[in-house]
């Protein structure tokens, strides 16, 4: 298989990625499977320490990633700057990223409560009561991680330097 070939395999649909997560808790029993998601627009180093730490966490990562209209929705006019596919690429060619699934909802709830992840993962940015799914992972025995960001890494700040430039 070559790299392009497996960067593909690892970008699955929801029925897709229900399936390997089945076969992957079928086949480990003691394994975590870790969720986080985002936009992942211009991906920065502040991402890739936040990816691989939350890898860290557990035994399998799966992304969420906001679908073009999704980000749009929530980011405004002018974004996403990669599109869905582009960000969806690049986030599977990481080592540490196991699966990658695009949703088009605004949170990730569908995608939770499908995955039922061990941990679910977020940004130092958010507080308990701020994140979706929180309480429906610790309601079916997981946990929530919020993990301290890279000070001065961020999307919305690269957007707007590269804006004034």
């Amino acid at each position: 298989m070559s790299f392009h070939e497996s960067i593909n395999a690892k970008i699955l649909t929801l029925s897709q990625l229900s399936e390997r997560i089945a076969a992957f808790r079928k086949d480990n029993p003691e394994c975590s499977v870790v969720f986080t998601n985002g936009c992942f627009d211009l991906i920065h180093q502040g991402h890739v320490d936040y990816l691989s730490r939350a890898r860290d966490l557990g035994d399998l990562l799966i992304v969420g990633l906001n679908s073009d209209a999704s980000v749009k929705r929530l980011k405004g006019d002018g974004r996403p700057i990669s599109n869905e596919t582009s960000r969806a690429r690049v986030l599977a060619s990481f080592s540490f990223v196991d699966y990658v699934v695009v949703f088009d909802e605004d949170t990730p709830l569908r995608l939770i409560e499908a995955i039922v992840p061990d941990i679910l993962v977020k940004g130092g940015d958010y507080s308990r009561d701020t994140v979706v799914g929180a309480d429906f992972v610790e309601h079916n025995g997981g946990r929530l991680e919020l993990l301290s960001l890279v000070q001065g890494e961020s999307t919305t700040r690269l957007v707007e330097r590269m804006k004034k430039q």
